[in-house]
Order: structure tokens, then C-alpha cells, then sequence
């Protein structure tokens, strides 16, 4: 990244607290540059997250699984956190009060775009945090080859937490044989015959869900000529859309909160559909279920805490940022929410944490196979759709207002 340098302002005379130090000059070309956070200063004692669930952990839903408290104690920052269920409500928190109400967010890849071309979070500087050698390579800022969901044009925009992939979860006393395609959730048939599993179906209540439609057509219709499911063309567009419209009546239910799926499976009117490592985590416990990558390939997400560019509190979410990077915080992250911790040194201590058989089950899809780099790179990571296509097509590809018109014509909302 361009490494920027610049003196903190004197806050005043009477201030109390100093700024985390931070530069916006402008960078080449006449373009302003994103304000980039190059130290981090006292803390304010305050610290206001937007997170996914599960990733604030403070002991409230279980007392062994509690990483809030320790961070408050070591830094005095005393943290809150307002939950949100999918990449849109988070953007919209995110810019309320022009960007002062929040300090930062656990993004994903079709959040993280979007707050970086709205100019609503800032970039920072690598070096202040230690942790980032350890990042598994795709992730890695300079040189990774997975990255474009947080670093844009040289700037660094947030620090890697955890990943994973949108797999297929079914029920294995229901679903036979297991499956090993998409197209239990997409077919109406199947074999010449009605798909058995029509009725009791889920799929995931949101726009970015077009693209593992994409996913799908890549393989089963390569005539659309479909290079990546982010960069659809209109009539590639059109075509995923159509597919979703064909598996609507297929569906018991959209989830958007991950407990709905759970709910499902647990009363069996859900037997298969896309899933989060978190919602096999904490179905399995209650019901016959179980994950694959079908043949297809599968969609996926790497979540990043990102600062806002007028974050009410920079130093502490600064700390936070920090943090959340210790492979010890992202092993406790990993055993909760059945995920990879991006810092590979937290594999070992996932493996430790779920005792005997924890070897072979962090090297398994409920743990996204921590640590594998080929895992990671086969994942078509979540990010947001732009116009412009990313190779020589140009500006041909819909971006993400379209994509959204048309969720909402799929879903009829």
C-alpha cells in the first residue's frame, strides 16, 4: 500500500484524549486519498461494533465462549454491539450520522466494496498490526491472490477475521443418497422424476444469493459463458435470475437469520439448502445433518473489520482490529462459529479446543479446512457486483442495483 505519513492535529487545548493519527492528503492524479490510520493513541474507553452474530462473543450465551470481557479489561474500551443479519443492513448502519454513530463493522466481501467506493471506511496502515505475517497467503494484502474484498488500488482497507464457504447442508436420514450436486435445490426434477425434496428447501434471503445461481449455470448451461458469478452480464444475469424464479415454489422458506435454518432442520421442514459453518455447528447438535461442496463449487465469504472514516472512537477500534487478529481470538471465534480463523496459527489451537477427533474435524468443511490455501482459492468469495466486468467486456456487467431490482422480482418482497 502507499505508505502515508502525516503529524495527528491538535485536538485542542482542553481535549482529553488524542485521535488515533490518521492522513488524508491527496494521492496522484488529483483524486482524493482515503484517510489511512498510520498509529493508534489513547483509547477512549468506548468502543461501537456492527457485527454478524456470533463474532461478539461476551460470555451471555455462554460463559466458556467470551472474548469482549478480556478486551475491555486490557484496553478499557467498554464495547456494544448492534447485530445485523445481512451485508445491506450493515451498509446502512454503517452511514448513518455520515459515518459517526459506529466505530467499525465485520464485513463481508459484498459489504466491503461498497463502504470502500462510498468513501465510509478508512484504510490503514499493515504495520501496526503483528499479526498480519501470519494471515493465510490468498488473504494477504500485499501479495494475496483472494483480496479484492478489502484491498483497493494499494489501500488496505480493514484486517482479515474469519472465512468460509456457503455450502450445501442436508438432512442425512432424508436426503439419499448424499448429495454431490447443486441440483437437489434447483431441478424440479430430478432423474426424470419430481425432485423429492421440493417444499423443503431453503435458500438464502439476499441479492448476493444470485451468484451461486451463477455457480450453478457455470457448469450446467456453459453456453452462457459465465467466467465469474460476480461480473454477470445482463443476459447472464437474466438467466440466474431465472433459475431462482424456477426454485421459489421449491422453497419452504428464505432464511436470512441463521437460526431459521436451524429452526427448519430441527423440525424437519427443512431438509437441504445453502448454509453458513454456523448453522451446521448448532444443527447437528439437534438434528441429522451434515455438509458437502457439491461439484459445482460454492460461493463464499472472508469477513473484515473495517474502521469507519469517522468513527467516533478510532483508537479503540484500532485495539479491537488488533485484537481480533491474535490467533487465540480467532480460535475461540472458530470453535463457536464452526469457521477459519484467517491467522493460520489459529488452526492447531481450533484442533486443541474441540478435543479428540479435533484434527480431523478442523481439516473438514465444518471448519472450512482451516489453513488449506487451495480450499480458500477454490472459494468464489463474496464480493460486490460492479459495471465493470474486470476484463475485456468493460463496463458491461451489471452492478449491484441491478442485482438487487432483481431479488426483489425473485422474491416478490
Amino acid at each position: 500500500m502507499r505508505r502515508l505519513t502525516a503529524a495527528c492535529a491538535v485536538l485542542g487545548a482542553l481535549a482529553l484524549v488524542a485521535a488515533a493519527c490518521g492522513s488524508n492528503t491527496p494521492s496522484g492524479g488529483g483524486t482524493a486519498a482515503p484517510k489511512v490510520y498510520n498509529s493508534i493513541g489513547q483509547g477512549e474507553g468506548a468502543l461501537k461494533l456492527i457485527a454478524w452474530n456470533g463474532y461478539t462473543e461476551d460470555g451471555s450465551n455462554d460463559p466458556n465462549y467470551d472474548w469482549v470481557h478480556p478486551f475491555e479489561n486490557q484496553t478499557g474500551c467498554k464495547v456494544s454491539v448492534k447485530y445485523a443479519d445481512t451485508s445491506d443492513e450493515m451498509v446502512t448502519l454503517m452511514r448513518q450520522g455520515g459515518g459517526s454513530v459506529y466505530d467499525g463493522v465485520s464485513a463481508s466481501g459484498n459489504a466491503t466494496n461498497k463502504l470502500i467506493a462510498g468513501g465510509n471506511v478508512a484504510a490503514i496502515d499493515p504495520a501496526l498490526f503483528p499479526e498480519f505475517p501470519n494471515v493465510i497467503s490468498p488473504l494477504q494484502p500485499a501479495t494475496g491472490t483472494n483480496n479484492s474484498h478489502y484491498v483497493v488500488n494499494g489501500y488496505v482497507y480493514g484486517v482479515p477475521y474469519m472465512y468460509g464457504p456457503n455450502f450445501l447442508m442436508y438432512n442425512t436420514n432424508l436426503v439419499k443418497p448424499a448429495p454431490k450436486s447443486w441440483d437437489i435445490t434447483f431441478e424440479p426434477t430430478l432423474n426424470g422424476k419430481p425432485n423429492p425434496y421440493a417444499g423443503k428447501l431453503t435458500a438464502y434471503n439476499d441479492p448476493i444469493f444470485i451468484a451461486d445461481a451463477a455457480v450453478y449455470l457455470k457448469t450446467h448451461n456453459p453456453s452462457l459463458g459465465i467466467t465469474n458469478p460476480y461480473e454477470l452480464t445482463s443476459d447472464q444475469l437474466d438467466a440466474a435470475a431465472s433459475l431462482l424464479q424456477t426454485q421459489k415454489p421449491m422453497l419452504a422458506k428464505y432464511w436470512a437469520l441463521y437460526t431459521d435454518e436451524i429452526d427448519g432442520f430441527n423440525n424437519k421442514s427443512i431438509v437441504a439448502g445453502t448454509a453458513w459453518p454456523i448453522n451446521l455447528t448448532y444443527t447437528k447438535d439437534s438434528a441429522p445433518a451434515a455438509a458437502v461442496i457439491p461439484s459445482e463449487g460454492v460461493t463464499g465469504w472472508a469477513d473484515t473489520w473495517m474502521i469507519s472514516a469517522n468513527a467516533p472512537h478510532p483508537n479503540c477500534m484500532l485495539e479491537w482490529m488488533k485484537y481480533t487478529m491474535e490467533p487465540k481470538v480467532q480460535a475461540e471465534v472458530g470453535v463457536w462459529y464452526g469457521a477459519a480463523g484467517s491467522n493460520t496459527k489459529s488452526c492447531d489451537l481450533i484442533a486443541k479446543s474441540l478435543g479428540k477427533g479435533g484434527a480431523q474435524l478442523v481439516n473438514s468443511v465444518e471448519y472450512s479446512f482451516c489453513g488449506n490455501v487451495d480450499f480458500l482459492n477454490s472459494l468464489y468469495l463474496w464480493r460486490t457486483p460492479q459495471a465493470a466486468c474486470g476484463d475485456d467486456r468493460g463496463n458491461t456487467c451489471m452492478d449491484y442495483s441491478v442485482w438487487s431490482q432483481k431479488w426483489t422480482e425473485i422474491t416478490g418482497a
